[in-house]
């Protein structure tokens, strides 16, 4: 069966072109343009997967997240305008599962909500007795593909899809250069264009966070003018 998606969103325009886009991929879709009826109708029928705007009235999607946070585990994917890193951090600590910044590309969109489904049903359906076969070790760093979770010296550190994807590609060969245009293609789909320096933006994110565990990380290295890698030592 073709999961169900929520979307909830202030926009019209938006309800209305994410909707076809998203049906005519095979997906069953929910709208709700503000948080409060969409509380409502998710605590009494959550659906797969939802996609929350951040800023709307009434209830913002921040608090939309946290009460729906009480009653549900059901995955969830923000849209957002804002740019302040801040944000994403406290969201996904809340237990949001990825970003996706206004303006957006719909391909971009279902793309990640395919990708958080199947980490979702990966995480739901792996038996306790895999937990370690697939984990990759790196030094400090321990990344298991199947769960899309992260740990740095023993120490969860929440990523988006698109932020694991990245660190994957330079930690699968570290000591080794990763050009901007492979981390895109690591990161993204043939078919969605985005400009180097959301790369940029997306190493200077990881490092942020990895910086909340341990203010002396320094494992993914900039060569200026090159690209990245990742360094065990």
């Amino acid at each position: 069966m073709s999961a169900t998606i929520a979307l909830v969103d202030d926009d019209r325009n938006i309800l209305t072109s994410v909707t076809i886009a998203l049906e005519a991929e095979g997906f069953r879709v929910r709208t709700y343009p503000d948080g409060a009826r969409a509380l409502a109708a998710l605590k009494e029928k959550p659906a797969d997967l939802a996609v929350l705007d951040i800023k709307m009235p009434r209830m913002d999607g921040m608090e939309l997240l946290r009460r729906l946070r009480q009653v549900t585990d059901m995955p969830v994917i923000f849209l957002t305008s804002k740019d302040e890193e801040i944000d994403e951090v406290l969201g996904l600590k809340m237990g949001a599962d990825d970003y996706i910044g206004k303006p957006f590309s719909q391909r971009l969109l279902i793309e990640r909500i395919r990708a958080v489904l199947r980490r979702t049903e990966m995480s739901k359906n792996t038996p306790p007795a895999e937990e370690n076969e697939e984990i990759i070790l790196r030094g400090n760093l321990a990344m298991d593909p199947v769960r899309y979770t992260v740990k740095w010296r023993g120490n969860h550190v929440t990523l988006t899809v698109t932020e694991f994807l990245i660190l994957q590609a330079l930690a699968h060969r570290p000591g080794h250069v990763k050009s901007r245009d492979q981390l895109m293609d690591a990161a993204y789909s043939d078919d969605i264009y985005v400009d180097d320096r959301t790369i940029d933006s997306h190493i200077k994110r990881l490092r942020k966070k990895f910086r909340l565990t341990d203010e002396n990380f320094s494992a993914i290295e900039t060569l200026y003018g090159v690209g990245y890698r990742y360094s065990e030592t």
